[in-house]
């Protein structure tokens, strides 16, 4: 492998970080991969299994750069206040990133709040399944990309949303769990 210089690395990253709504890779009706990673909530690592999830209701799985930066962040206390309103809709969240366990404790108390899992994935293994990862060419996966997913019990895909900027991800997805959740009443 050839040296990456700093100065291409920064371009790709800004390249990545700048760039305006796009699809996601996985598109709706999809199988969405199953999947079971190292997470954590309130600080207490477990194993999140998305089919164990999937049995309670429909998963907003989204996925973002990196822990305690700032669009990560601001997202992070998005999901957080609103974690009310997806369970009310029957839906539960969780935050995946490329970040190892050790980060994803201390994310999930302090950006978090207590609210939600955030799940480690540091060999990118889910993140590529759901061609969630930005490809710097020559370094292979540096972090993925913000891309949401709503996942419907039966394990398929309801919604893919795919923006660098984290305002419409919270909305969107909670469009979506409350219309599932109203054509789904019994």
């Amino acid at each position: 492998m050839h040296p990456v210089k700093p100065s291409t690395l920064f371009l790709f990253l800004c390249l990545a970080l700048f760039t305006t709504a796009a699809w996601a890779a996985l598109k709706p009706g999809d199988a969405a991969p199953d999947f079971t990673v190292d997470a954590a909530l309130g600080g207490e690592e477990f194993k999140f299994s998305l089919a164990e999830a999937l049995k309670k209701g429909p998963v907003v799985l989204y996925f973002y750069p990196k822990s305690f930066t700032s669009v990560c962040t601001v997202e992070a206390h998005e999901f957080a206040e609103n974690i009310e309103n997806f369970a009310a809709a029957g839906a539960s969240v969780i935050g995946l990133s490329g970040d190892k366990i050790e980060v994803q404790r201390d994310f999930s108390t302090k950006e978090c709040r207590d609210k939600f899992p955030v799940g480690a994935d540091p060999s990118f293994s889910v993140i590529k399944a759901y061609d969630a990862a930005f490809n710097i060419p020559v370094v292979g996966p540096a972090f993925a990309n913000r891309i949401s997913y709503v996942i419907s019990p039966e394990g398929k895909i309801l919604y893919a949303y795919s923006d660098s900027n984290a305002e419409k991800h919270i909305e969107n997805t909670l469009a979506v769990v409350r219309k599932w959740r109203e054509e789904h009443k019994r």
